[in-house]
């Protein structure tokens, strides 16, 4: 059976992390683009900034990435140092070209951190413990909790497995599939998940999370992104006024945060440790 990390890292370093033509990474195809949704992804994005302190000295980004959107650098402008963590050496290449001195740069494992207690003063994780084995995740959670200083915050923001809403949008999205002509997409099933290009993901659901995760740690559930990205492409566009549309989603994630954090797409996991 294929190692889930060595999946992981192969593809990232192969080609997750790789510029395209247009400068974006290969990665970002996940990820909508589009000058209509800019605004409502942008705020979304600085979201993170209100689960954490604003300053500190070390803040860890566990599963780093290459750093890639400008939002992501706001997260530690108030600490003296980031310590990027990735399984990826081609995502620490990229990360150090982003952050200069302000970075410093680990090969490891997220479910297995190599640091001492209470090392940090917060820690963000951005899409990165979906990579892991779901039995490892509860490890995880336990890790960043554990270098997490007294006192202190940190953000998780991962995807939940077949959320309401993507769940109601789904058979509208099968519709018109059929309509502009294109193939039924797979159903993914949790635990065995994997998207095409073969990275290895799995999600839980908000009561596993909580079962599993938070009976162990504090946790704060609060909406970072309700809508997955394949929902915007389909339902948002600019002749249908998808920015006006976009500022009531939002406005209503922050009016409903508890209802939008469970059954949105992405919620953001709030880590305090007293």
């Amino acid at each position: 059976m294929t190692n889930p990390k060595q999946t992981v890292r192969q593809f990232y370093d192969q080609i997750g992390w790789q510029q395209e033509a247009d400068g974006n990474y290969q990665n970002a195809r996940y990820e909508d683009l589009r000058p209509v949704s800019a605004e409502y992804i942008h705020k979304t994005r600085l979201r993170v900034n209100a689960g954490l302190i604003p300053t500190g000295k070390f803040l860890l980004d566990a599963g780093s990435g290459p750093v890639q959107y400008d939002e992501y650098l706001t997260y530690s402008q108030g600490y003296h140092r980031r310590v990027c963590l990735d399984i990826s050496i081609q995502a620490l290449r990229e990360a150090r070209q982003r952050l200069g001195e302000h970075g410093l740069f680990v090969v490891g494992d997220l479910a297995n951190l190599p640091f001492r207690h209470d090392a940090f003063d917060a820690f963000v994780s951005m899409h990165a413990i979906h990579h892991l084995p779901i039995e490892e995740h509860p490890h995880a959670y336990g890790e960043l909790h554990r270098v997490l200083s007294p006192g202190r915050t940190g953000v998780v923001v991962n995807g939940w497995f077949s959320p309401l809403l993507t769940s109601l949008a789904e058979p509208v999205i099968a519709v018109l599939r059929r309509m502009t002509g294109r193939g039924p997409k797979k159903k993914k099933k949790w635990l065995t998940a994997q998207t095409p290009e073969g990275t290895f993901v799995e999600k839980p659901t908000p009561a596993w999370l909580k079962r599993e995760v938070g009976s162990k740690i504090p946790l704060e559930l609060r909406p970072w992104r309700s809508l997955s990205t394949e929902v915007l492409r389909w339902f948002v566009h600019p002749q249908l006024g998808g920015r006006f549309l976009l500022k009531f989603v939002f406005w209503l994630e922050d009016v409903f945060p508890r209802f939008f954090a469970e059954n949105g797409q992405y919620p953001m996991i709030i880590i305090r440790k007293r």
